[in-house]
């Protein structure tokens, strides 16, 4: 120790820094606790790229809405024209883990111009999302209308003008809108709810609401477009996207502090230096590892149904729409959530008996393994099965997260359908594997040899065995 000065006290060894400190970035070199030249680029290289990973893992509500509304405009759709999936949704439009036994109508809406209105029809369910995936109203039957119909004014913000009345008005905080309605088919025919959208589906300005405007209608069946978001250094750029077009107070002052660090500032150019794109384009591959990782092999058990015994996990831990359980921000399952899905409703997380939707996911065996596609599975659904409407099987590919695209054109297993092959007691075995089971083709969901699957069982107006576990699915046992 050196020289004693009369103002000396002990230091408390925690307090300070070592002259040289071992960690993962390697050794850290200090004199009395000053970082030298080597250290200080390590840190920082570090700090931007761990910032760039939680960007990755934090802002991922946004930049897959921007994708669902690229890929919506990017076959034609605007204020005005809508897609509709006139025979379901099919594999070859690329949409995170979608339902495919409903005729779905997928819009968006830029109310830069003004106030837009949205009339849907009796009988349908649908929700509304802003540019950064907040909920902003759900519509049709668990909406405000009840399933009656009804005509939804959105508002731009910051809108000051007058509002009339005889409609059901919401104010979102973005100026771009993602919204979708689901018709549901009768026995697999999806004939009148086809009729009902084009006959009573309307969007038009409400400056034209005396003389409305023609809604056009793109089919989206069979069609090809992607509204999926980037997993690469592109995925910056497309928040970017976001953050020049929208409001900024539609964004956490948290998040946009954190854009900032790394370059995304609105009214300002991303346009990030050579070093800089190298530490994004890490950050990217190891966010996506990481949502990866969360949306296959979850770690925390409050994700499974039933931890330690079943491989059933759900999308909405802590049953908040918000990811919010006892004032606590659930961060890896809003991430989880984002990476493998789109458009979140209360109607979606939250305890509705006989109401609503609930989903149950599975990306492993009964032994713990990954899904492959080159062997066989069966799934056994126990009797009664906890539904008012009906339940649905959805194989999903674990690259794009969408529809598994095989020889199949209908590739779910569903109830509604009537063509499900049930037991004398009324339980269901589904079959999953490359070929069907001889006399199984009625209850087979076809996989591809040489690629990874999953599903996600959907549960209609589920009902209280289902909450209370009374009623639980099998494990998918490989057979082969």
């Amino acid at each position: 120790m050196g020289k004693k000065y009369k103002m000396t006290t002990s230091i408390p060894e925690n307090i300070t820094t070592p002259d040289q400190v071992e960690t993962r970035l390697g050794t850290l070199n200090f004199f009395d606790g000053l970082p030298d030249e080597a250290t200080v680029e390590k840190v920082y290289d570090n700090l931007d790229f761990m910032r760039g990973v939680e960007v990755f893992l934090n802002t991922m509500s946004a930049a897959s809405t921007l994708a669902n509304i690229e890929g919506l405009r990017s076959v034609g759709a605007d204020n005005q024209t809508v897609v509709i999936h006139e025979d379901r949704v099919d594999a070859k439009t690329l949409l995170l883990t979608p339902n495919t036994q409903t005729v779905t109508l997928w819009a968006c809406m830029n109310l830069t111009d003004g106030p837009l209105v949205v009339e849907i029809p009796p009988g349908v369910l649908g929700l509304a999302m802003d540019a950064w995936m907040n909920y902003i109203v759900d519509m049709g039957l668990v909406g405000p209308d009840k399933g009656q119909g009804g005509k939804y004014l959105f508002l731009p913000p910051g809108y000051e003008g007058a509002v009339p009345g005889g409609y059901l008005v919401y104010r979102p905080q973005t100026y771009n809108v993602w919204y979708a309605l689901r018709g549901f088919t009768v026995k697999g025919d999806t004939s009148s709810a086809v009729t009902a959208f084009k006959e009573h589906f309307r969007v038009y300005p409400l400056a034209q609401a005396a003389n409305l405007p023609e809604t056009k209608f793109i089919n989206g069946s069979g069609l090809y477009f992607n509204t999926i978001h980037s997993v690469t250094y592109e995925y910056y750029e497309e928040i970017n996207t976001v953050i020049q077009a929208e409001p900024s107070e539609s964004a956490d002052p948290e998040i946009l502090g954190l854009l900032a660090s790394i370059g995304i500032v609105k009214g300002q150019p991303f346009n990030p230096n050579e070093r800089m794109k190298k530490i994004l384009t890490e950050a990217a591959a190891v966010g996506n590892a990481t949502a990866r990782a969360l949306g296959f092999r979850a770690r925390d058990d409050d994700f499974y149904f039933y931890p330690g015994e079943s491989a059933w996990f759900t999308a909405f831990v802590g049953g908040s729409h918000r990811f919010i359980q006892n004032n606590v921000r659930l961060l890896d399952a809003r991430t989880c959530f984002f990476y493998m899905a789109t458009g979140i409703t209360p109607a979606m997380s939250a305890k509705m008996v006989g109401a609503g939707s609930q989903y149950a996911a599975a990306t492993v065996d009964a032994n713990g393994d990954y899904l492959d596609g080159s062997k066989t599975y069966q799934l056994h659904l126990p009797p009664n099965i906890p539904v008012k409407t009906f339940w649905s099987l959805i194989p999903y590919d674990t690259q794009t997260r969408s529809v598994l695209q095989t020889d199949q054109r209908d590739t779910a297993l569903s109830s509604e359908t009537g063509t499900v092959q049930t037991n004398p007691d009324g339980s269901v075995d589904v079959y999953f594997g490359p070929e069907a089971p001889a006399g199984k083709e009625s209850n087979w969901i076809q996989t591809v040899p040489g690629k990874g699957w999953f599903t996600i069982l959907r549960l209609y107006s589920p009902l209280e065995p289902w909450f209370d576990k009374t009623w639980r699915p099998g494990e998918i046992v490989k057979v082969d």
